[in-house]
């Protein structure tokens, strides 16, 4: 129990800010775009409790990656249904990388002042230390997020550029595995070897170009949050 509190402590807001900031993004851009469904149900909000899903949200601590209910977007509505598609799709990974980003340089620089005005055991070392590690977490799901969702598979958000880049016709085509697109990705991520050797790479070389010196810290807290 001790340590499911611990996780929970370190990984909820990281998690919960990373997942909810990326629906958002897409029903802002949406809106943005011409579509105002998400913004007319009240969508628009980093309010976790109008995104939240039970199950998404609990596998962030079994399998470190998770998701919210996603913001409902009218592609019809869209000024150019099949060209704004792309920036509404590109927005939730986009927001995702620029979190993982902001995070990483807090990192660096709280580890900074930590090494060099804080004394170890002080009071406020005690508050310094789990910041740091909840943005080296932060640092990873971030980055997860993005690049899972970058999988050019419909429904994901990889996919729907894809669709908004192909001619019409390879577009048409593509799109209509999306029915199909959650057995695809369960057998990619559980039968085959894509985690390991293409989203693993990916994301080690995203974390030590962010993060930098503490690269080590983010990958350490990662594998102490999934044991």
């Amino acid at each position: 129990m001790e340590n499911f509190l611990f996780k929970l402590s370190i990984m909820l807001v990281p998690g919960m800010l990373a997942i909810v900031c990326h629906e958002v993004s897409h029903g802002f851009v949406a809106w943005r775009f011409g579509d105002p469904t998400a913004r007319m149900l009240g969508r628009l909000t980093l309010n976790p409790i109008k995104h939240i899903d039970i199950v998404g949200t609990l596998m962030i601590f079994f399998i470190g990656i998770g998701w919210a209910k996603p913001v409902p977007v009218t592609f019809e509505n869209l000024r150019n249904p099949k060209r704004d598609m792309i920036w509404v799709a590109a927005a939730g990974p986009v927001t995702n990388i620029l979190l993982a980003t902001v995070s990483a340089f807090l990192l660096r620089g709280l580890v900074i002042i930590d090494n060099r005005a804080v004394a170890p055991g002080s009071p406020l070392s005690m508050l310094v230390d789990p910041v740091a590690l909840m943005l080296a977490f932060s640092v990873y799901i971030n980055l997860l997020l993005a690049i899972f969702n970058m999988i050019p598979v419909p429904p994901l958000d990889g996919g729907r550029v894809l669709v908004g880049l192909l001619p019409y016709r390879q577009a048409a085509a593509w799109a209509r595995i999306e029915p199909y697109g959650l057995i695809i990705i369960i057998v990619l991520v559980f039968f085959t070897n894509i985690f390991s050797y293409v989203i693993l790479p990916i994301l080690n070389v995203g974390v030590q170009m962010l993060a930098g010196p503490q690269s080590g810290l983010v990958l350490g807290v990662t594998r102490l949050m999934m044991r």
